[in-house]
């Protein structure tokens, strides 16, 4: 289902009149109270006839890329949140496997409700072996079919897919047709580096997590755990 020019007009209109009444706080205009507090109960008015007028549910493509750190923890935050709501989650990690990360302990804590799958040997520098590293991604994307395609499942973890497709060891086509497999109202979540621009254009929601500073490269910081893994 799509907007029609008129709806999407009139959401344009009120996301404006929204962003000129502004967060409020200190950079509101006004000194008295009284005059912010008018400022603030219009905004709370336009808040809510923007949320009235947002009426669509389907399920959502989210693509998590950039060279900073955080990825896939941000898509595990997603995970926590469908748990929260006694969903079930499913992941399947590419690329990664050599250990056992800190999340995967935890989450074990909700059974049956999360299916998590580790199918790769680690990074490309430690397995040095192509041609097995594309047998562990192949496996990866049969089982991310499996669960694109279930009813089960209210959100698919793809991490660090985005790495596999762009070493050449998934087709970006293949993929982008798998996740039209899934039921209308089941999310998927595909993080790495290097997007493709495919990609991108088809997702809606993409969040670049930008390099700003990072203590391996920096400082000489080691990972550690709880942080890194």
């Amino acid at each position: 289902m799509k907007l029609d020019h008129s709806k999407a007009k009139d959401q344009f209109d009120i996301d404006q009149v929204a962003e000129q009444l502004g967060l409020g706080g200190n950079l509101s205009p006004e000194k008295d109270q009284a005059g912010y507090q008018l400022r603030m109960q219009r905004r709370k008015e336009v808040q809510q006839k923007r949320l009235d007028q947002r009426t669509l549910e389907k399920g959502l493509i989210l693509v998590f890329t950039g060279n900073g750190k955080g990825k896939t923890t941000a898509a595990l935050g997603l995970t926590l949140r469908m748990l929260g709501h006694n969903e079930r989650v499913a992941i399947v990690q590419f690329i990664k496997g050599g250990w056992e990360p800190g999340e995967a302990r935890a989450l074990k804590a909700f059974g049956e409700q999360i299916d998590w799958h580790a199918l790769g040997e680690g990074f490309t520098w430690e397995t040095q072996n192509r041609d097995r590293d594309k047998l562990f991604v192949k496996k990866a994307w049969e089982q991310s079919l499996f669960y694109l395609k279930s009813k089960d499942h209210k959100l698919v973890v793809l991490d660090e897919i985005n790495v596999a497709i762009k070493l050449g060891y998934l087709d970006l086509t293949e993929v982008i047709k798998g996740l039209s497999f899934r039921p209308d109202l089941t999310h998927v979540v595909l993080t790495g580096r290097g997007a493709p621009k495919e990609l991108i254009e088809k997702a809606d929601l993409v969040t670049e997590m930008n390099l700003v500073h990072h203590p391996f490269k920096e400082k000489g910081i080691k990972a550690q755990a709880g942080i890194e893994f």
